[in-house]
C-alpha cells in the first residue's frame, strides 16, 4: 500500500530546496539544487524564472526517485521575496527577475516616489513599511524609467512561489504576504490592493487576485504533471517568501515569537499582537489570517562566511568552523560591519560597505571567519533592540536555517544578544513550511508535532559581558566610517559605468 505524502519547494537565494513528507511528518526524502544570482551591475541582482522552474521540476523527479511507494497528495511552493517577475499577458517573462532587498537599484525612484506621495509616515501609514530597496514599487518604477520596452508589455507580476504556482496550475495569484510587501501598492488596514498608489508605478500592470498561504488555488496540470513526475489533478497550495515560510517551518507564530532565519542573508519575524510600523523596519500582513508581524532582514550573513571560503581557497565549513572556535571571544580583537552588500535594517543604506577594523598581520582565517559570524550577532542584536523600541514585543526566539545546523554560530548570536533560542529538530526551513501548508489543505496536520524544539541554546553570561564592550564598539563603527564607505561606493559605481562603456 503506498503512503500518503506532500511535496514542498522553496527557492532561496542561493539554492533551491526540497523535501518529501509524510502525513506524520517525517521527512521521507530532501533534494537540492545549488545556484547563483545575476549580478549585472553594482547593486543589481537577477535571476532568471526559468531556472526556478528547471531546478523545481529537477527536485521533485529526484524526491520522487528516491521516496519508493508513495502518493503525493499535495504540493506546496515558497520562495525569495519580495521580488519582481513581469511578464506579457500570456505569462512570459520580459526579463529575469530583479530580487528583493539586496537589489538596490531603485534608490532614485524610492526618493522621488516618497516625496510623490506624501512623505515617508504617510506611506507607512497606508502600506506598514517605509519605500525602501525591500520595496516592489520602486523597482517597477525603475522598469517604466530605464527599460521602457519592458514596462510597456508587462501585464502580469509575479514571485518565486506564484510563478511556480502559475506553471503547475495555470492560476494568476499572490498571496496577501508577498503583497503586504509591494509598497506602496498595498493598502495594509484593507489587506488589498491600493489601485491610487499601484497605477502609480504600474499602469498596465494587472494586478493579481490576492489569497492566503496554504489556500488551494488549482490542480496540477496535465503538461505540468509530464515535466515534473507530479501526478495530474493533486491540489496546489499558495505559498509566500521563504521567511515567512521558514517562520511556519518551526511554528513561530504566536505573539512574542521571533524567527530568526541563519541563511545567505539574516531574517528576523516577530509575531506582534496589532499592526506595529517603524521608520527603519517592515511592517506586514502576517503568513497566516488574523496575525501580523515586524521585520528585519540584514543584507548579508552567510553570503560573507561563503566569500571568505572562496577567498582561503574554498576549505570545508568544518575546517573553518573548528578554526573559528578556536578563536576568542572579540576574534582577538577585531570588529566587522557585514554591510558588503549594503544594508537593510535597521540602517536602510544601499551604500554601506563592509569594514574590518582592527586587522593585523597576526590575525588568522579563524579570527576572521569568527568576526563574520560574531558581526551577523551585534547586527540581530541591533535589529532586536529596534524592534522592541518601535513597541515589538520578543518573549521566545526560534532558530532555523541553514546556519543553523551547528552550535557554533547560534552560541554566538546568544552569547551577543543575551537571549536563549529554541533549536527545532528540522531547521531545513521554508520547504518544510510550504509542505506543511500542503499537509493543512489536505488534511490533518501540527508543526508541533512535525517540528518539536529539541534544545534551547542558552546564552553564557561571562561571554554576554565580553561582548556589551564589543558591541559598543560595533555602533560606534558605521557612524565613524559611513562617509568614507559612501565615497568609495561612488567610486566602485563610476568604476563600473567606466568598464561598461569601454
Amino acid at each position: 500500500m503506498s503512503r500518503a505524502a506532500v511535496v514542498g519547494v522553496d527557492i532561496g537565494t542561493s539554492s533551491s530546496k526540497g523535501v518529501l513528507v509524510g502525513a506524520d511528518g517525517d521527512v521521507i526524502a530532501t533534494a537540492t539544487r545549488e545556484h547563483r544570482v545575476d549580478r549585472p551591475f553594482p547593486g543589481q541582482v537577477e535571476m532568471a524564472a526559468g531556472v526556478w522552474w528547471t531546478e523545481f521540476a529537477g527536485i521533485v523527479r529526484e524526491l520522487l526517485s528516491a521516496s519508493g511507494d508513495v502518493e503525493v497528495t499535495a504540493v506546496g511552493v515558497s520562495g525569495m521575496g519580495p521580488c519582481v517577475l513581469v511578464t506579457d499577458a500570456a505569462g512570459t517573462p520580459l526579463r529575469p527577475a530583479i530580487l528583493y532587498g539586496i537589489d538596490t537599484r531603485a534608490t532614485a525612484q524610492i526618493e522621488r516616489l516618497t516625496a510623490e506621495l506624501g512623505g515617508a509616515d504617510a506611506i507607512r501609514e497606508r502600506c506598514g513599511s517605509s519605500l525602501s530597496t525591500q520595496a516592489v514599487g520602486p523597482k517597477l518604477a525603475w522598469l517604466a524609467e530605464n527599460e521602457p520596452e519592458v514596462a510597456a508589455f508587462a501585464r502580469r507580476l509575479f514571485m518565486p512561489s506564484s510563478w511556480l504556482g502559475f506553471r503547475l496550475t495555470g492560476a494568476y495569484y499572490l498571496d496577501h504576504h508577498s503583497a503586504s510587501q509591494c509598497t506602496p501598492m498595498h493598502d495594509a488596514a484593507a489587506q488589498n490592493w491600493y489601485e491610487p498608489w499601484a497605477r502609480v508605478v504600474a499602469p498596465n500592470l494587472e494586478l493579481p487576485p490576492l489569497v492566503w498561504p496554504g489556500d488551494v488555488v488549482g490542480s496540477v496540470t496535465t503538461d505540468a504533471a509530464a515535466e515534473t513526475g507530479l501526478p495530474a489533478g493533486i491540489p496546489v497550495i499558495a505559498g509566500t517568501i521563504d521567511a515567512w515560510s521558514e517562520a511556519l517551518s518551526v511554528g513561530a507564530q504566536s505573539d512574542g515569537d521571533l524567527m530568526l532565519m541563519y541563511g545567505t542573508t539574516m531574517f528576523l519575524v516577530n509575531t506582534v499582537p496589532e499592526p506595529v510600523t517603524s521608520p527603519t523596519l517592515w511592517g506586514t500582513v502576517g503568513a497566516l489570517p488574523g496575525t501580523h508581524n515586524l521585520a528585519g532582514g540584514m543584507a548579508t550573513s552567510g553570503a560573507i562566511t561563503a566569500w571568505l571560503r572562496d577567498l582561503f581557497g574554498s576549505p570545508s565549513y568544518p575546517e573553518l568552523i573548528a578554526d573559528a572556535e578556536a578563536s576568542p571571544p572579540g576574534s582577538n580583537g577585531l570588529v566587522m560591519l557585514p554591510y558588503f552588500a549594503g544594508e537593510r535594517t535597521p540602517i536602510p543604506d544601499p551604500d554601506a560597505r563592509g569594514v574590518i577594523a582592527g586587522l593585523t598581520v597576526s590575525h588568522t582565517r579563524g579570527d576572521l571567519y569568527r568576526a563574520a559570524l560574531e558581526a551577523t550577532a551585534f547586527g540581530v542584536r541591533h535589529n532586536i533592540e529596534v524592534m522592541e523600541q518601535a513597541g515589538g514585543r520578543i518573549d521566545r526566539i526560534v532558530a532555523v536555517g541553514g546556519g543553523a545546523q551547528g552550535t557554533l554560530w547560534t552560541q554566538i548570536v546568544s552569547d551577543v544578544t543575551g537571549r536563549p533560542q529554541a533549536i527545532p529538530a528540522l531547521v531545513v526551513g521554508a520547504s518544510l513550511g510550504a509542505a506543511f501548508l500542503a499537509a493543512a489543505a489536505v488534511g490533518r496536520a501540527d508543526i508541533a508535532e512535525w517540528n518539536p524544539v529539541v534544545e534551547v541554546r542558552e546564552p553564557r553570561p561571562e561571554i554576554s559581558r565580553q561582548y556589551d564592550e564589543l558591541y559598543a564598539l560595533y555602533r560606534e563603527l558605521y557612524p565613524a566610517t559611513a562617509s568614507v564607505a559612501h565615497a568609495l561606493a561612488a567610486l566602485q559605481e563610476r568604476s563600473a559605468r567606466a568598464s561598461v562603456t569601454v
